[in-house]
């Protein structure tokens, strides 16, 4: 039995319901589906990190940390960055350690967008973006990726910059298109910005999961660009460990000075025994470094177990996803072909309309394949039984 208010409530966010991803939680979990649709691995992190953790715990690292991370972790990730992507940030003020990415981007949006601000993203996104700018009482501007390949169309991105425009949030690699940005794109990005006060909220949480060769161009990786960006990254999609919400942001410091506002009264600071061990596995570069190669063969796996499948797979360039389009085989919407494969076949999927503040229907379908290999086979197996309707 519930317990009714007799407060009148008034919504922030009338129109925002429970997420995709717990519908279809709920609705596999009723029908023990197949779970490719949650990104998360569902294979164990380095036993070594978890022992990292423990050590840390026993060590005593049981308290609060600094406000903005520990120091020995915000130093280590610094030299990574710098050899990585050649830019070079402070370890006092232009390092913060979150407690997850999503936390992070919460934190960047709320510091630096005021109300009556405008935000330019990009759809299919990732659904926490429009939610917290509206939030900030501003507007968040959704403008469309160009199917199939998922490119950014930067006329429409200069048509749609008004005076009102505080930020443009990018993500690359990204969720879930899988695409990822190239030279070219940041050049664009760095003129329409150029001699404006425009910041760049750049989601790159999986900046280590790239492809057949590609490198991250990230914005630390664009001198220019890195004078007005704030960085988003995880070590959970890193190092899979989802569950440990933990991530971290860089920035220049006047930036970063607006955001370690927001998030000393929303965390104060992030997990004490998880950023020590962080701080200490990464010492080793190949514990990130082969992360690519470690996905890409995960890839390949699913891609060559549905080569004889109805679904048409769509390239995937970085992350830890691939969209398959079923339009050559049925009519049904996205959200219909994913409710019949989890009644019907046994397995999870999400619905792309579902990444779309409109509901944009392009008949594609999300696959995880950050998955063991028994989880990819039995999925697959399932998606290849598939029949038109």
């Amino acid at each position: 039995m519930t317990i009714t208010s007799s407060v009148q409530q008034r919504s922030k966010l009338p129109d925002v319901g429970t997420t995709i991803f717990t519908v279809i939680g709920q609705l596999s979990a009723q029908h023990k589906a197949i779970n490719l649709s949650q990104g998360a691995p569902n294979f164990p992190c380095d036993p070594a990190l978890v022992a990292g953790v423990s050590r840390a715990m026993q060590q005593g690292h049981n308290q609060y940390a600094s406000m903005t991370g520990v120091t020995a972790l915000k130093q280590i990730l610094a030299e990574k960055v710098e050899t990585l992507y050649g830019q070079k940030y402070d370890v006092a003020s232009e390092v913060l350690i979150t407690a997850s990415a999503s936390e992070g981007l919460y934190s960047a949006i709320a510091g630096l967008v005021h109300p009556g601000d405008e935000v330019i993203f990009f759809e299919p996104a990732f659904d926490s973006y429009a939610p917290i700018v509206r939030l900030q009482g501003a507007t968040p501007i959704g403008l469309k990726l160009q199917v199939p390949d998922f490119a950014i169309n930067w006329d429409e991105v200069s048509a749609a910059i008004t005076s009102r425009t505080r930020m443009i949030i990018i993500n690359t690699p990204h969720n879930p298109s899988s695409q990822v940005l190239n030279r070219e794109d940041l050049d664009r990005l760095a003129a329409l910005t150029r001699n404006t006060d425009i910041v760049v909220l750049s989601d790159e949480v999986y900046e280590h999961i790239l492809f057949d060769g590609r490198k991250h161009n990230g914005m630390a990786t664009h001198p220019e660009l890195a004078q007005r960006s704030v960085i988003v990254s995880s070590f959970g999609k890193t190092f899979h460990v989802t569950g440990w919400r933990v991530g971290y942001l860089l920035a220049p410091a006047e930036l970063m000075e607006e955001v370690v506002k927001v998030h000393q009264f929303m965390m104060f600071s992030a997990d004490t025994p998880m950023q020590v061990a962080f701080a200490d596995y990464l010492q080793q570069p190949e514990n990130y470094l082969g992360l690519g190669a470690f996905y890409q063969q995960k890839r390949d796996l699913m891609a060559s177990l549905l080569k004889d499948s109805p679904f048409t797979l769509l390239p995937s360039a970085g992350s830890f996803f691939m969209l398959a389009s079923y339009a050559d085989f049925s009519d049904e919407t996205d959200s219909e072909m994913v409710q019949r494969l989890i009644v019907d076949y046994g397995v999870a999927t999400i619905p792309l309309s579902a990444f779309y503040t409109d509901g944009t229907d392009n008949k594609l379908i999300r696959l995880s394949f950050a998955k063991d290999e028994a989880t990819l086979q039995a999925g697959a197996r399932a998606l290849c039984q598939v029949k038109p309707r």
